[in-house]
């Protein structure tokens, strides 16, 4: 029809916008720096743990480029937001990050880096959501571990199954993500935090279980499932992290646990060993030769 206005391709446009600025600095290097400047940026609204070293992370990228050239990431976070609200209105939640990292030839399929297509991940969240109906009635929400997420794409055929059955993704779905790549990590973080989904992702090696950093959707901070998901506190599975957030964000929650703490202490016995035990134990000789602690 003449004179209607044609909705903007953010997905073109994005791809655009990186091969441009990509042919000075490799497209490649834009589409990392990319990502990484915008899940930074994403986190630091909401993550105060790790705001510092993040902060660090997105200076240290955007001074590779002049003051332009910086200005056109926030450009291209913008066509992102545009094509995954276009999707979300046509399709449902859709992996755009992926589509554009194959579009660009960006994958690495000498080490078998291939994304899933969006049309398998939907068909296998249709086929596993039908047994977990009644634990999200039951108990209101369901978990879902993806041990190798890349951009997201299984979770988000997940959270577009559900939207089919009349559940919210942002309510009635918890996600723990995880990658060994930083780049896939950071690109299932930015659109499951665009799409309104609970979830930590980690940089992770789940063979080996080292996690090297981890970063929380603005929901899974917002809405609480911090609290809801996780109690205790374990270094080595990384619920140390929750539980330093746990104390920033909530006063009666860390007064509660220093009170916890403290208890737990008062009903440990000192060791023999330590200094406090040591200086106030006195050992005499009696007249007999004998040894007395009194």
């Amino acid at each position: 029809m003449k004179g209607k206005i044609r909705p903007i391709d953010g997905i073109s446009e994005l791809k655009k916008s990186i091969t441009a600025l990509g042919y000075k600095h490799s497209i490649w290097q834009v589409f990392e720096d990319f990502v990484t400047l915008s899940a930074c940026s994403i986190s630091n609204t909401i993550d105060f743990l790790h705001r510092e070293d993040r902060e660090k992370i997105y200076l240290d990228i955007i001074k590779k480029y002049t003051k332009n050239e910086a200005e056109e990431f926030p450009k291209m976070l913008a066509l992102l937001i545009e094509a995954l609200e276009r999707e979300l209105s046509v399709r449902g939640p859709s992996d755009v990050l992926g589509r554009v990292y194959h579009d660009l030839e960006l994958h690495n399929k000498w080490k078998g880096q291939f994304f899933t297509p969006q049309s398998v991940a939907d068909m296998m969240a249709e086929m596993s959501i039908s047994d977990h109906d009644a634990d999200i009635k039951q108990r209101g929400y369901i978990t879902v571990c993806e041990p190798c997420c890349g951009s997201g794409v299984m979770i988000l055929g997940m959270a577009k199954t559900l939207l089919k059955i009349h559940y919210s993704p942002s309510q009635n779905l918890v996600v723990t993500a995880a990658d060994l790549d930083l780049k896939c990590a950071c690109m299932a973080y930015i659109q499951l935090s665009l799409y309104g989904i609970p979830a930590v992702i980690e940089h992770a090696d789940t063979l080996t279980c080292k996690v090297f950093s981890r970063w929380y959707t603005p929901v899974y901070i917002l809405d609480g499932w911090l609290f809801r998901q996780h109690c205790g506190i374990t270094d080595q599975d990384g619920l140390a992290e929750d539980e330093k957030l746990k104390c920033g964000l909530e006063p009666f929650y860390a007064a509660f646990r220093f009170l916890d703490n403290l208890k737990q202490e008062k009903k440990e016995p000192l060791p023999v060993s330590s200094p406090a035990v040591a200086d106030s134990i006195k050992v005499s000789e009696t007249q007999s030769g004998q040894l007395s602690l009194f």
